[in-house]
């Protein structure tokens, strides 16, 4: 069973993403929050940002 993918909250609508698992990430991509939907999903890990302004409203 494959575990769900990670979510984060930030402070910045715009994102670093490197996968955080080291040599076993994956390039680091750089990714925009939309700031009408507040959050984006990396495309390389699934790893959801939501932006801090939006978490509630989830």
């Amino acid at each position: 069973m494959q575990k769900p993918p990670e979510t984060k909250t930030v402070e910045s609508f715009r994102i670093a993403c490197d996968g955080g698992e080291g040599a076993l990430g994956h390039p680091r991509v750089w990714l925009q929050i939309p700031r009408d939907t507040g959050w984006v999903e990396c495309g390389y890990c699934d790893c959801k940002f939501v932006h801090k302004d939006f978490v509630e409203k989830g």
